[in-house]
């Protein structure tokens, strides 16, 4: 007989059981459903509101990105001139010193003009 009372009690437990997780799945279906409107709306908004924000952030990011980037190209740029100038400075001695053997190219072109 303890067998059997055994049996039938195990039996009654996971009736009981399977009753409970039956309503528990039910009522959180339902409350997915109700809710699952409004946080449907919510989840939308919520992206609405992070898409604007990484479009922000990006616009930002670039902007800084560019004005580096303009900044690095504009002091390469000056760095180039002073560096232009300091090679371009023996350049100008140097036809100074040419300059009088131009001078003295003239003078040998009139004797031979003269000549003619």
């Amino acid at each position: 007989m303890g067998k059997q009372l055994n049996k039938v009690q195990k039996r009654r437990r996971r009736k009981q059981y399977l009753k409970r997780k039956h309503e528990q799945f039910k009522s959180s279906a339902s409350l997915k459903k109700s809710s699952g409107g409004s946080s449907s709306a919510k989840k939308k908004a919520a992206k609405k509101t992070a898409k604007k924000a990484t479009k922000k952030a990006t616009k930002k990011a670039t902007k800084k990105a560019t004005k580096k980037a303009t900044k690095k190209v504009a002091t390469k740029k000056v760095a180039a001139k002073k560096v232009a100038t300091k090679k371009a400075a023996p350049k100008k001695a140097a036809p100074k010193k040419a300059a009088p053997k131009k001078e003295e190219a003239p003078k040998e072109e009139a004797p031979a003009g003269e000549k003619e």
